[in-house]
């Protein structure tokens, strides 16, 4: 997990409270232990197929999450839907199920759990969550920037698709934090290979990665050190007019950060200043979306 990943959202607490409201059964009143650090127990062990009725199979879900045992209660939630696939209880049952299992770390569980309710109840009033659910799993996936940012790339999507399909709810607010930050991240994949080509003296290799990150992740934290960069690899090439026109396109928005100086001293050096060139890819790409 990247060090970008926070704790447990307010949203999915909210949701699973929210839940927990709708399935207010005899004997299921407990809920001191919900949120708790969950320990996965016996998590090879299939849930026993013993026919119940569904207020007792809930009843022992809820002595689980009691005690803690996440993967055991998403067990036990499963087999509501497989012995009553037709009542409320399963539909529910299944969001409870996919709200365990991401308790529990088991993020692949989660997703496909969460997936299922989508496909099946599209219309429900909590199909919302179940997205959420979905898109929380993914990010609390990410990994660091120094490993294949596949999940990284999911998360984002899943994401966006909360903010586009559940504008107005409180998923969508803490779904668009962590846009930001998942963007963030990707953006500091791009930075981490763009210094490594620059460390090996391929300038191209490492341009077009710094390029990435200004054309598509110019809202990022990283966007300073990037058009940095830009002018180190394009100064050691002696393309100047580009690196000219990065140092003032960083002038221009940062002019007090340690990057600028770093570009204005290294400039310095050929008795060059930050310029911008109209011809430069710099020049219509601030004119179109930077800042």
């Amino acid at each position: 997990m990247s060090q970008y990943v926070p704790h447990l959202g307010r949203s999915l607490r909210f949701a699973a409270l929210a839940l927990v409201a709708g399935f207010a059964l005899a004997g299921c009143d407990t809920l001191g232990g919900l949120f708790g650090q969950g320990t996965a127990r016996d998590e090879d062990k299939p849930a026993e197929y013993v026919e119940r009725p569904v207020n007792l199979i809930y009843e022992d879900a809820w002595k689980r999450i009691n005690n803690d045992d996440w993967i055991n209660a998403a067990k036990q939630f499963d087999e509501v839907e497989r012995q009553h696939p037709y009542s409320i209880w399963a539909r529910r049952a299944m969001l409870m199920a996919a709200f365990c299992y991401y308790r529990a770390n088991h993020y692949t569980e989660a997703i496909s759990t969460a997936d299922s309710y989508i496909q099946l109840h599209p219309g429900s009033r909590e199909v919302a969550y179940a997205f959420y659910l979905k898109a929380i799993s993914l990010y609390e996936q990410i990994v660091d920037v120094g490993r294949d940012q596949s999940n990284t790339e999911q998360a984002l999507t899943a994401l966006q698709d909360v903010v586009q399909r559940f504008p107005d709810t409180e998923y969508a607010r803490d779904a668009t934090l962590k846009i930001d930050l998942t963007l963030d991240h990707l953006a500091g994949k791009e930075m981490t290979v763009g210094r490594y080509y620059l460390r090996q003296g391929d300038y191209i290799g490492a341009i077009n990665r710094f390029k990435v990150v200004v054309e598509q992740y110019q809202k990022t934290s990283q966007i300073a050190e990037a058009l940095e960069r830009l002018v180190e690899a394009y100064y050691a090439m002696g393309i100047y007019n580009e690196a000219q026109s990065a140092a003032a396109v960083l002038g221009a928005n940062y002019p007090g950060s340690p990057w600028y100086q770093d570009a204005y001293q290294l400039l310095a050096k050929k008795n060059l200043r930050p310029l911008m060139d109209e011809r430069s890819w710099l020049s219509k790409t601030f004119g179109r979306i930077l800042f």
